[in-house]
């Protein structure tokens, strides 16, 4: 069954500045954890219920993260939260 993805506007502001060569790049990343959603590594304490999938992008390595609704048994669609670089990355996912 194929999880339907939907992003949130700040994912989508993100992603909207990238090269499109870049956005090839996240696409393909995003079309792995959709496929399967096990793939991120699922964070605990204040970001419980995320994961976060890490990929290269332009030799750098780039943080994908993501929440699966309704829960993380069944999922039935992907919710796209952030993409970016590891600095700051968890302090901005907080907020």
């Amino acid at each position: 069954m194929a999880l339907a993805i939907l992003a949130t506007p700040s994912f989508a502001r993100m992603a909207k500045k990238l090269h499109p060569l870049d956005k090839a790049v996240l696409d393909a990343a995003v079309q792995a954890v959709a496929i399967d959603p096990a793939l991120g590594e699922e964070k605990r304490g204040d970001l419980s219920g995320v994961f976060v999938h890490k990929f290269k992008l332009n030799k750098q390595e780039t943080l994908l993260a993501y929440r699966l609704q309704p829960n993380k048994l069944a999922p039935e669609a992907l919710v796209l939260l952030a993409v970016g670089p590891h600095e700051n990355f968890y302090a901005q996912l907080k907020r």
